[in-house]
């Protein structure tokens, strides 16, 4: 097992990380940038090195501070978390060139599956499903041709990245050449590679992913799927697990083809396998991300496994200590990630630092969270704060669970995607296990509420009587979560959030 592990991130993944080297037993390293110099991953780390400015290209992500800092402290392995450097195969080459072990898979899975198009042909060699596509798109006529071929609806994909990033939904034929040409310049910014490729569109499906492990002597096994239909332009916003459209048959099935694909990838470690599925319950890979997911926490839940712990022993030589038959899911947990953004400002980040946090707690919720009142949230990474998991025996019961948590959840002096949440959450669709990936931009195209009559008046009145009662020196940030203004009436919500941000 090893002695010390460098964490090459930051936030909230950083210290779910530290916390597992506590409960293994392993000296846990921290590395920050010039803004991150206070944070909580930094405070909680036994050894932490400053490797930079704010820019993530000269922190973060630059491999060279990252392993004169595992040199100068002695690590023997690095786990990147997820983002920056977590699907660097250059990076995880740089670690095993330098005897220090990657957390992750080898650098040439991780170039295998981070090629969208080479990925595509890899798996169809596997016999994985496949959406009907095209291999790497050289010029418009070809591209024409194609989506001709595949009949629009189509999708233009970035073959390096993900998140969304160079992915364009061409509905006629007349918008696929500014699609393809403004899908280039987006991956050639993002990735630093401007190849594309055309898959059919599947109009508002579901996503559901695979969760694999591998050790590194031949087993590979699957821990259930997540539903990630929820999403904001291709980025998760809510995560369950099982999906509420995965019937065991389907599980089973696409769990195979999981392991099928990871196997063809000579994958070790964790990752997690995507699919898109239509309304008739067909189900199609998409791409394999060779890291550690945001979401791993609802997996976790229903398995009881603890994912980080097992990447460390499976980096370390270990063997699984199970088996697939050993592995079944218990009752239903859901995520849903809180971002310091404003929903009515199409999602523009909220720096700025935290007044006031009050945490939910009570049965079945965990927080994965790298804030505390005080710190100042920087414009320059991802807006994520924290995430929020609710657990429950069933699936109604941790929808119940998630909401009541989201209702005692107070983050003031930033704005944040809370009362968006508890939207989601309320909206029938979500409700009846109907979701899909287009469920959010519905929800969003409806016209605002307007606020009407005796509870608009009270929510502004309540909002100057906190203002008051802070400017006399009361400290109204201490009434919110303890007063009946923590109701979850999104009026009751607006007043008191909007008191304790301008608090």
């Amino acid at each position: 097992m090893f002695k010390k592990i460098l964490i090459a991130n930051r936030g909230e993944i950083a210290l779910r990380v530290i916390r597992a080297c506590d409960e293994l037993g392993i000296a846990s390293v921290a590395v920050y940038s010039e803004v991150d110099r206070a944070s909580l991953h930094v405070m909680r780390a036994h050894e932490a090195y400053a490797i930079g400015p704010a820019p993530a290209t000269e922190s973060y992500l630059n491999s060279e501070k990252i392993l004169a800092v595992a040199r100068r402290s002695g690590a023997d392995a690095i786990h990147p978390g997820y983002g920056f450097l977590s699907e660097n195969p250059s990076f995880a080459r740089a670690c095993r060139d330098r005897g220090i072990k990657f957390i992750g898979p080898t650098p040439e899975a991780m170039e295998l599956m981070g090629s969208k198009t080479r990925a595509r042909e890899e798996m169809e060699k596997a016999g994985v499903p496949l959406v009907a596509g095209s291999a790497r798109l050289n010029s418009i006529a070809e591209a024409e041709l194609i989506a001709r071929d595949l009949g629009y609806p189509v999708m233009l994909k970035a073959a390096a990245g993900g998140g969304g990033k160079g992915m364009r939904l061409v509905r006629e034929a007349e918008e696929l050449p500014s699609a393809l040409e403004a899908a280039e310049s987006e991956a050639t910014r993002a990735f630093g590679n401007g190849e594309v490729y055309l898959e059919k569109a599947l109009v508002n499906p579901r996503h559901v992913e695979m969760q694999i492990l591998a050790d590194e002597h031949g087993k590979t096994v699957y821990l259930g799927e997540r539903d990630c239909s929820v999403q904001r332009r291709h980025q998760k916003v809510l995560e369950e697990s099982p999906s509420p459209a995965a019937t065991r048959e389907m599980r089973r099935r696409m769990g195979e083809v999981a392991v099928k694909a990871a196997q063809a990838a000579g994958y070790r470690n964790a990752g997690t396998v995507e699919f898109l599925v239509d309304e008739k319950g067909n189900f199609f890979f998409l791409e394999m991300n060779t890291r550690l997911q945001v979401e791993h926490p609802v997996t976790e839940l229903v398995t009881g496994l603890d994912l980080v712990e097992l990447q460390i022993q499976i980096a370390a030589g270990e063997p699984l200590s199970f088996s697939q038959p050993d592995v079944a899911l218990r009752g239903h947990a859901i995520e849903c990630r809180i971002y310091a953004e404003d929903p009515e400002n199409d999602y523009f980040p909220s720096p700025g630092t935290i007044t006031a946090l009050v945490e939910p707690a009570g049965p079945g919720i965990r927080v994965d969270s790298g804030i505390y009142s005080g710190w100042r949230v920087p414009l320059e990474y991802d807006p994520l704060l924290a995430k929020l998991v609710a657990y429950g025996a069933s699936r109604p019961q941790a929808i119940r669970r998630l909401k009541r948590a989201l209702s005692e959840y107070v983050i003031g002096g930033v704005k944040t995607n809370l009362a968006l949440l508890d939207e989601i959450l309320s909206h029938p669709d979500l409700a009846a296990g109907r979701a899909d990936t287009g469920l959010l931009a519905r929800l969003k195209s409806r016209a605002p509420i307007q606020p009407l009559g005796e509870e608009a008046e009270i929510a502004v009145l309540a909002a100057g009587i906190f203002q008051a009662l802070d400017g006399q020196g009361s400290g109204a940030t201490n009434l919110g979560p303890t007063s009946n203004w923590s109701s979850s009436s999104p009026w009751k919500r607006a007043a008191r959030n909007e008191a304790l941000r301008q608090a």
